[in-house]
């Protein structure tokens, strides 16, 4: 039996759930990015903010993410698939 992503955010712990939408709501942190951390793909991303979010956020986290380049990691290059904070040990 698989598990798809959608039923994968169900699995996902109150604490992760919150670390996606702040994920997802950040600019530079792309789908791939989440998908790689959390087993998420885009798709499932939406739903979990769907679910999550009030219904006018949920629209204005769409209407900022509609065509942004940085949220795919194909349109901006693959080398940022994640988040590095410039004060952490490299």
């Amino acid at each position: 039996m698989t598990i798809t992503a959608v039923n994968r955010s169900k699995l996902l712990s109150e604490a992760n759930h919150s670390r996606v939408i702040e994920m997802a709501w950040e600019d530079r942190t792309t789908f791939e990015a989440i998908e790689a951390q959390f087993g998420l793909n885009e798709s499932a991303v939406i739903a979990l903010m769907r679910r999550y979010l009030l219904p006018s956020s949920f629209r204005m986290w769409r209407k900022r993410m509609a065509g942004r380049r940085t949220k795919h990691a194909v349109l901006r290059g693959a080398t940022w698939l994640r988040h590095r904070a410039t004060h952490s040990r490299q």
